[in-house]
């Protein structure tokens, strides 16, 4: 099993960073009220694919579950049509 991952130093002592606070991450659909997500819209599918082809998980990109499946999707049926590359 693996050992659970500590926020202590070397020494013991708590670290000063080891609970900052996070700003909550807004679904960038919901709130411009995107009706449909366009798998011919190449220019919005790019922003959620990585260097390497993979598309980027919802802690990242901060969509939720209802619209980073759609991106997904879209993501998926570009690629198949060729308009998107598998691998860059």
């Amino acid at each position: 099993m693996r050992a659970k991952a500590r926020s202590l130093t070397k020494t013991g002592t708590k670290r000063k960073d080891a609970h900052l606070i996070t700003r909550k991450r807004f679904c960038r659909f919901c709130t411009d009220k995107v009706k449909t997500i366009d798998y011919k819209d190449l220019k919005r599918l790019d922003s959620f694919i990585t260097e390497r082809g993979k598309i980027v998980s919802t802690r990242f990109s901060g969509n939720c579950a209802k619209h980073q499946r759609r991106i997904a999707e879209a993501i998926k049926k570009a690629r198949f049509i060729s308009l998107m590359p598998y691998v860059r």
